[in-house]
Parts: structure tokens; C-alpha cells; sequence
């Protein structure tokens, strides 16, 4: 009797604790969440930048107003996270500040020539005086027979110069990622500031 008793208590306190735990995890309004699935779960919008009726979700704009856009007069826009990172509001040590809201970066980058470390490249030189033919295949004389180094006036002289390099293509600058579904809570509590 004591046996059955015990068991059916277990029991009860197994199936009794999800279900506590589920009324305690109700969402704040605003709150953000990944779902591993293709949708949002009930009461809650995918982060996608969609435009939103003031009047119908009152309640939201309280707390977003028209930082995401919209004109916040009868529309507001969630956040859009499509694609995106989210990162903390506010300005940590050497780095710029970062108001709610701000957007920035970009997936891929071309550099340019202003944005290169300085660096040099070597002109390969052949050791075989000017007196032969050819010095060595792609180089330049390093040396000229009887100083002749420079041509008289009006001669001209065939230049050997270093030329460009790379197609100027963007690449990548991404970090590794995992596509997956951001929702922004639409019902539920509303946050106390502290």
C-alpha cells in the first residue's frame, strides 16, 4: 500500500512539473527567440522588417515605437533579422557606439588599394652582365657593360614595370552561421523597467 502510494506521488509530481514549468516561461512582449522550425509559434511574428498596425498591436509599439521603421503613426516595423547578427546596444571599450536600432556591415568587401598594409614587391635581376642577349628568362640586367645604364636622349628604353594584381572581386567576410528562424513575441508580459 505504502508502494502504491509512493508511486502514484512520483507520478504525479513527473507529470505535474512540465506543466508548472510551461505557465512559468510565459514570453515578454518584444522578447526575441530562435526557433529551430520554418515558423513562429503562436503569439509570437518572424523578425523579418514586416510593417505592423499600431492599432492592432498596441502593446508592441509601446516598447518598439518606430525605431525599426514604419511612420509611427499608424505603422511600425519589426526588427529585421533576416541574414543578420544581432549585437549589444551601447559603445564597449574601443569600439563605436551602437544605438537600438542601428544596422551596419556587409557580407562581402573588395579592398582597395588605401586599404592594403604597406608592402613592396621585389624586380627579379639576372647576374649576367647586359653584354648577353637575353640575362635570364623574366628578369632584368642587373648590371650594364661600361656603366651604360641610361640611354642617350631622345633613345628609348624599354621599361620593365610591376603590374597590377587581382580582379578587385569582394570576398567573403562572414563569419560561420546557421540559418535559423528569429520571432519576436507579440503577446505576454509586459517588461517593468528596473
Amino acid at each position: 500500500m505504502r508502494r502504491a502510494a509512493l508511486c502514484a506521488a512520483v507520478c504525479a509530481a513527473v507529470w505535474a512539473a512540465p506543466a508548472a514549468r510551461a505557465s512559468s516561461s510565459v514570453a515578454y512582449v518584444g522578447e526575441l527567440m530562435l526557433f529551430g522550425g520554418s515558423f513562429c509559434p503562436q503569439y509570437w511574428l518572424p523578425a523579418d522588417g514586416r510593417l505592423m498596425s499600431i492599432a492592432q498591436y498596441q502593446v508592441l509599439y509601446a516598447l518598439l515605437g518606430a525605431t525599426y521603421g514604419g511612420d509611427g503613426q499608424t505603422t511600425f516595423a519589426l526588427p529585421d533579422l533576416r541574414g543578420r547578427a544581432a549585437v549589444g546596444t551601447g559603445q564597449g571599450p574601443g569600439l563605436p557606439n551602437k544605438p537600438l536600432g542601428a544596422q551596419g556591415g556587409v557580407e562581402t568587401v573588395a579592398l582597395t588599394t588605401a586599404q592594403m598594409p604597406a608592402h613592396s614587391h621585389g624586380l627579379p635581376a639576372s647576374t649576367e652582365p647586359a653584354t648577353h642577349a637575353t640575362p635570364a628568362a623574366g628578369r632584368v640586367p642587373a648590371t650594364v657593360q661600361n656603366g651604360g645604364a641610361y640611354a642617350s636622349a631622345g633613345t628609348g628604353v624599354p621599361l620593365s614595370s610591376i603590374g597590377a594584381a587581382g580582379a578587385a572581386q569582394p570576398f567573403d567576410v562572414r563569419s560561420p552561421y546557421l540559418a535559423m528562424q528569429w520571432c519576436i513575441a507579440t503577446e505576454g508580459l509586459f517588461p517593468s523597467q528596473n
